[in-house]
């Protein structure tokens, strides 16, 4: 009684701590995660808040300038001959002594400044493209990697029905064995088929393993956990039968054409910039100097600008226009490049849809049951064991054509949705 008691205890304890490490989420789940805790997106939207710093900065005036010199900290009597040469400005502060201050304020001319915050608005929207683009790729690793782990799980299912099918077999065959009824060399296939089976469901679960470990990354989950995606892979499609490659390519949003268009618009703005610069800026200044000159206290003003006679900034000029004409060119070849990968990925979508809709979901259905006649007319000795074996692989094959069926039409689905830069 003790021990049935320890058994149930640790039964308990097992499967407890399995049910607590397991995680079952839907795609839909799954992708809100990884919105919310993906460290790469994380990282990617501080670019952003980079880039507005950046614009805050620009719009600040630059600080004005104090200049305190010509102090005498004292005065000797041989300069001075004894007397109060210079009166103290207050107290005793400033008798005898010399000094000058100037406040100088730097006025950038031709919108400069103005100029100078479009550049870096420009800055802000292409952090918040490459942020785009960077969701853009790392969903579709999501998506394909969830879809590659669904597919697993299903050819794992299927291959443990034929596990429990041949090893049913193998049982009972054993058994007719002990009582002579049936050679040995019957039992030896199936131990070699039941082998067979174990293998490839060991295989199953590495290829699942590394699957779960980039997924596990991307949804920033406990390494440890297992990850069950609780979604059938069978997607529904109607409502995609209708879309053609010109309805794709006139709604497209594809976050690198739009950066491409964004390095353009940037160095349009540069250019500009560059412009202004040809105009110098103007330093204006205030003075004060104490016993410095003929007054004792005078006070100017002042302003400084330099002379463009050399330096007109041209090449600078010269460089942004270069920069903008050659972002226009790249704006085409990109825009070119998305159009004919929405074409490639709508054709790659269409044929996996095509061959989706020639399989027969009345079909799949009756092979378990066909798997379960077969298992009993074998174990009746109805059939023999090449027809069994036979069908053990038609079983096999034919489940895997349809999960990979199944699975291709939703990758290629993703495709599309990264090739229009889009969820469609």
């Amino acid at each position: 009684m003790r021990r049935s008691i320890l058994i149930l205890v640790n039964v308990f304890i097992f499967f407890g701590g399995f049910a607590q490490d397991t995680v079952r989420l839907s795609r839909a789940d799954a992708e809100t995660l990884f919105l919310k805790e993906n460290l790469l997106l994380i990282a990617e939207k501080m670019k952003v808040s980079e880039a507005e710093a950046l614009v805050q900065q620009a719009k600040l005036w630059p600080n004005p300038n104090i200049t305190v010199d010509q102090i005498n900290l004292w005065a000797t009597r041989k300069q001075t001959g004894g007397q109060e040469v210079v009166p103290p400005l207050w107290g005793s502060f400033g008798r005898n002594r010399q000094f000058g201050a100037e406040l100088e304020q730097l006025i950038e001319t031709a919108g400069k400044r103005k100029k100078e915050v479009a550049v870096e608005q420009v800055g802000v929207e292409k952090a918040a493209v490459e942020f785009r683009e960077l969701l853009r790729g790392l969903k579709l690793e999501l998506r394909g990697r969830m879809t590659g782990l669904q597919a697993l799980e299903e050819k794992q299912k299927n291959e443990e029905a034929r596990l429990a099918s041949v090893r049913k077999l193998s049982q009972a065959y054993q058994n007719q064995v002990q009582q002579g009824n049936v050679p040995r060399n019957e039992v030896a296939r199936l131990k070699a088929l039941e082998l067979e089976i174990s293998r490839e469901l060991r295989e199953i679960a590495d290829a699942s393993f590394e699957l779960q470990a980039g997924l596990k990354q991307l949804l920033k989950l406990d390494p440890a956990q297992v990850l069950l995606i609780t979604d059938p892979l069978e997607m529904e499609v109607s409502a995609y039968r209708l879309l053609s490659p010109d309805q794709l390519i006139d709604t497209a949003d594809r976050p690198d054409v739009r950066q491409a268009q964004l390095e353009e618009t940037y160095y349009h703005k540069v250019t500009e910039l560059e412009r202004a610069r040809r105009a110098p800026d103007v330093t204006l200044r205030a003075q004060y100097d104490r016993n410095g000159n003929a007054m004792l206290n005078f006070v100017g003003v002042g302003a400084s600008v330099d002379l463009p006679l050399f330096n007109r900034n041209q090449g600078n000029i010269q460089y942004a226009q270069i920069n903008a004409r050659k972002a226009a060119v790249m704006t085409q070849q990109q825009t070119l490049t998305a159009q004919t990968e929405i074409v490639r990925a709508y054709r790659g979508f269409k044929n996996a849809l095509d061959f989706y809709d020639t399989l027969e979901e009345s079909y799949d259905r009756s092979l378990d049951e066909l798997l379960d006649l077969y298992t009993r007319n074998f174990m009746n000795r109805n059939i023999s064991m090449l027809e069994y074996l036979d069908f053990s692989d038609t079983y096999r094959n034919s489940k895997q054509i349809r999960i990979d069926a199944k699975r291709e039409l939703r990758e290629q689905f993703e495709k599309l949705n990264y090739a229009s830069g889009r969820d469609l």
